[in-house]
């Protein structure tokens, strides 16, 4: 128990180190231009999988189910990120983006309906996987090209929720490996 909440209290200062970056380079340039509330975003994000990480390692000893786990959060985060910070359809405030919302939907609800079991939570990383490919796919249908900016590109959009897709894929298989 000791050697757990260790982790915890070294998460917390990893967290802390790594909003000090933003914090530190604000100080030197204009090129990083964080508010409170974007350090309380970030900060709650990590701290947020780094427990969900946490609580999960504790129940299971299986490093294929650990990995499996580690990667969808990877994979969930970095949507996250990205998403907010810069957006991946446009910029960050385009609409559009608010549809990426649906693959923590899904990620949150068979996780729970699964109740974090292997074989379900492949399944809702597959499903997380094909919904993140097909969000750029009704995006374009709402929000057509000559309506909206999709910068970086079309391409470029499609390429990035692929990439997201394929982390999801990596973890669905992982977890699907793992099941007893």
């Amino acid at each position: 128990m000791v050697a757990q909440n260790k982790r915890i209290i070294w998460m917390v200062i990893g967290i802390a180190a790594l909003l000090s970056i933003p914090f530190i380079a604000m100080q030197f340039t204009d090129e990083v231009n964080w508010k409170l509330s974007d350090f309380g975003i970030m900060g709650t994000a990590l701290l947020a999988i780094g427990l969900s990480y946490e609580f999960i390692a504790r129940k299971s000893l299986k490093i294929t189910y650990r990995a499996a786990f580690a990667i969808g959060l990877l994979g969930a985060f970095l949507l996250f990120w990205v998403n907010a910070a810069v957006g991946i359809i446009g910029n960050e405030g385009q609409a559009a983006n608010l549809l990426y919302a649906s693959v923590f939907l899904v990620g949150a609800i068979g996780s729970i309906i699964s109740r974090f079991k292997a074989y379900g939570m492949a399944v809702t990383l597959l499903i997380a996987a094909i919904v993140t490919i097909l969000v750029p796919v009704v995006a374009l249908m709402i929000w057509p090209a000559p309506e909206t900016s999709w910068s970086p590109g079309i391409v470029q959009v499609f390429m990035m929720s692929g990439f997201f897709s394929l982390l999801f894929l990596v973890s669905a298989s992982l977890f699907y490996q793992s099941r007893t």
